[in-house]
């Protein structure tokens, strides 16, 4: 059931992502974008609750809550004029950060083989953040760079294990940890 669920997860992510692409209107691709900024955290959320995981909808909680706070945050600190001229606070790009916060959640929490459609469709999102004028590059880098720490910081894996690398003076290590 879940697997059938994740199916078409995907294949509404596509669907959305590919639609507004084939009439290469500029106004569908950020409409497009608006969207899926929604959808990514909406079901990352949901997996935690298909996956009856209360401590997963706890940390998806405290890390959205961490994101957006500093995401906002910055943009009043830096106050950085859009491409287009219509405001400021272009810096950095809140839905970039919240799209690839949900993506983020579901690569920690789930799996990366779970989050490879969420990564495509959150990089949509900042595509179409700077393709409609939003956005510079270097917001978007940034706001997906708040998305993706906040949900590492604050998310766990949900098997309880969790295998790191690291380097040091010694060499390369690896570390795997396990919840009993």
């Amino acid at each position: 059931m879940a697997v059938r669920a994740f199916r078409l997860f995907k294949v509404l992510l596509l669907a959305l992502v590919f639609a507004p692409l084939a009439t290469s209107a500029a106004d569908d691709i950020e409409r497009a974008g608006d969207h899926l900024q929604i959808l990514l955290p909406a079901t990352a959320l949901g997996m935690t609750v298909w996956n009856k995981d209360w401590e997963g909808s706890r940390q998806f909680m405290h890390s959205m809550a961490a994101n957006l706070l500093v995401t906002h945050g910055l943009k009043r600190a830096v106050n950085k004029l859009k491409p287009n001229g219509e405001q400021a606070q272009s810096f950095p790009s809140g839905h970039t950060s919240v799209a690839f916060q949900g993506a983020a959640f579901v690569h920690r929490r789930y799996g990366l083989r779970k989050a490879v459609p969420a990564y495509v469709a959150a990089a949509f999102v900042g595509y179409s953040r700077v393709r409609s004028d939003h956005h510079y590059p270097e917001d978007v880098v940034a706001g997906a760079a708040l998305g993706i720490l906040s949900s590492f910081y604050f998310s766990s894996p949900y098997n309880g294990v969790s295998i790191s690398t690291g380097y040091s003076e010694d060499g390369l290590t690896l570390s795997l940890t396990a919840d009993f």
